[in-house]
């Protein structure tokens, strides 16, 4: 390329804005910065089931200038939930629930992203709301649901990358708090009942996961 063209196609790449230029990032899930959580009402309490650590991985690819076309996916191993009483977690596994003893494959529900409303590009230090279009995936039975999600993105400098970088954080980071709501039936699963009173059939499920540049 003559260095006169070349000046002028260097300069014009200056001139776009940069979410032309952007590049899409790779994120993978830090598994002790996150944690998930299943919730559902019984007539006299409200059962609450959590995992974190090992009970959940996943990972992103996001654009910051162009979060609209994030994608990825998100997993929790079931068989890690824990709600308080053993015979209730190990019950929730069985046939008729999730049936993962008799079936590997039931124990992780996952949801992989589709698409996202948002309303502009990723800030560094902004908390900016979303909502999350997905497959909900419960008992390998699949159901199209929408999260609602506050995102926000954290950048950090060399040296908080240092002090940082043993919890597993790197110089582009996203914490993603998201809640959405499903139910038993919708996965072939019977509505738990305790004693002769039933559980409710709604299952809320609510998030809070840290992400890390790859």
């Amino acid at each position: 390329m003559h260095r006169p063209i070349f000046l002028v196609f260097m300069a014009f790449l200056a001139a776009l804005p940069a979410t032309a230029i952007a590049e899409t990032l790779q994120f993978k899930l830090l598994q002790n910065q996150s944690r998930a959580t299943f919730k559902t009402d019984a007539p006299l309490e409200t059962i609450v089931g959590t995992t974190a650590a090992a009970g959940v991985s996943g990972g992103l690819s996001v654009d910051p200038a162009r979060p609209e076309g994030a994608r990825g996916k998100i997993s929790v191993d079931m068989t890690l939930v824990r709600s308080g009483v053993d015979k209730r977690d190990a019950d929730m596994l069985t046939k008729g629930y999730l049936d993962a003893q008799a079936n590997e494959a039931n124990k992780l529900v996952t949801f992989e992203i589709r698409s996202v409303e948002i309303a502009g590009p990723l800030e560094p230090g902004r908390e900016t709301p979303a909502k999350v279009h997905g497959t909900l995936t419960v008992k390998q039975k699949p159901v199209d649901v929408v999260a609602d999600a506050r995102v926000t993105y954290v950048k950090l400098t060399p040296e908080q990358i240092e002090s940082q970088k043993r919890f597993g954080f790197t110089s582009d980071n996203l914490k993603v708090r998201a809640k959405l709501a499903t139910l038993f039936t919708n996965h072939g699963m019977q509505v738990p009942q305790l004693l002769f009173l039933k559980v409710s059939n709604d299952i809320q499920m609510e998030t809070d996961l840290t992400f890390a540049r790859q």
